[in-house]
């Protein structure tokens, strides 16, 4: 087996195209089998096994700094990365992080778990790089519900402006945005990265100086048109994509050509959560996370079923009734509404059910904002991720005493 010999990414360099497609089946075969034994975060993690070959294969790690946003996509990295054989000790006492830890490992430049985090982290990076005067490679991977977040937005605002040398990769797993396939796709990928390209597109800009002022305004609304990229070239990136992330192919030479690039780029990719498990390949919010034990062929829970509800459950039936006795009732989320029980409540009461995305200081000022107008917003937000919304909670909800 090929994984069985993969002990750093220095190991994968000496494979062709055809062993790391192989040696991509056999990781996702390995994390079927650890994950169908271990509770960790399932689907998103079968969607990126290319994109971490692809980094690792391209880059230069642990030099070139990789940063994966949240970390619970990121379990082949660890594969990849020296964690093979400690991966079975997943999230359990003494063994390996469910998310990436900087004392585990130097491939996790840094540590996280809460998302959004890391376009700010490699700004940071990057900057000390230059400060330092050192010339390596920075990366950032992004899923679209990471930037949901409004740090994710500050990071790309600020990058841009500071135009650092950075590679941020938008792994969209949502397919929110349609994907271009096809050999012409790849071409056009291929030949926007070349060196060649890009030399005539910088002499491209200076005839573009000298066409009649009156014929610029039409031009520039026809070339935002055509781009599927307009709001991050806006933020000051040169965008690439969307491109099919699952595809080695189709990954590596793009990967190449934006590795010879200095200046912030920002490349989409489009992968499929839960790739190769055709369960979680049409219901990855059921795979999304696996919390024990289930049987691979059915997808059934091999976990006895307590005949106790839990608090979970009893917070959903509760409000859902409370609903219906009372008109004003809201529910709100942050991008958590199966994790939360409001799944149930947004069956029952869609218009009166809110998901802000991974927002949790939005979500807070926004219930704050519906209270003020004699609505009776509940936010149901993790404990932890609730940190995030302290601010808000104290200014915009306690100061001024609102029923949320």
């Amino acid at each position: 087996m090929l994984l069985q010999k993969i002990d750093s990414p220095t190991d994968l360099k000496s494979l062709n195209i055809n062993e790391l497609k192989e040696l991509a089946e056999e990781m996702r075969g390995y994390l079927l089998s650890v994950l169908s034994e271990h509770p960790g975060h399932f689907a998103p993690n079968l969607g990126t096994v290319e994109l971490a070959i692809a980094l690792h294969y391209v880059f230069d790690t642990p030099r070139d700094q990789v940063i994966w946003d949240i970390g619970h996509q990121a379990y082949p990295h660890k594969l990849l990365t020296g964690r093979r054989d400690a991966f079975p000790t997943l999230r359990q006492y003494g063994g390996i992080s469910g998310f990436l830890s900087r004392a585990e490992s130097k491939y996790d430049v840094f540590g996280a778990g809460h998302s959004s985090t890391s376009l700010a982290a490699a700004l940071g990076v990057a900057t000390a790089r230059d400060f330092n005067n050192e010339d390596y490679k920075v990366v950032a991977v992004i899923g679209d519900g990471g930037l949901t977040g409004g740090m994710a937005f500050e990071g790309l605002n600020t990058a841009g402006d500071f135009k650092k040398d950075m590679l941020v990769i938008l792994n969209d797993n949502q397919m929110s945005i349609s994907q271009t396939v096809g050999a012409f796709s790849k071409y056009l990928h291929r030949l926007l990265t070349n060196p060649t390209y890009n030399a005539l597109r910088t002499s491209a800009k200076e005839i573009v100086k000298r066409i009649a002022p009156e014929v610029k305004p039409v031009a520039k609304r026809i070339e935002a048109a055509l781009k599927p990229g307009t709001l991050f070239e806006e933020f000051g990136f040169r965008y690439f994509g969307p491109l099919d992330g699952n595809d080695l192919e189709a990954l590596l030479p793009v990967l190449e050509g934006v590795r010879s690039l200095h200046q912030p780029i920002l490349l989409h990719v489009v992968t499929q959560k839960g790739k190769g498990y055709s369960l979680a390949e049409t219901d990855s919010a059921t795979f999304y996370s696996v919390s024990g034990k289930f049987d691979l062929e059915t997808g059934k829970s091999l976990v006895p079923k307590s005949p106790i509800p839990t608090y979970t459950n009893i917070f959903s039936s509760t409000l859902i009734e409370l609903a219906k006795q009372d008109s004003q009732i809201i529910a709100i989320t942050a991008a958590m509404p199966n994790g939360t029980g409001l799944d149930k409540f947004q069956e029952v009461f869609p218009d009166r059910f809110f998901d802000v995305g991974l927002a949790e200081q939005c979500a807070v000022t926004f219930a704050a904002g519906l209270a003020t107008q004699g609505v009776k917003p509940v936010a149901a937000i993790y404990s932890t991720f609730l940190q995030r919304g302290y601010d808000q909670l104290v200014h915009d909800v306690c100061i001024q005493n609102l029923p949320v």
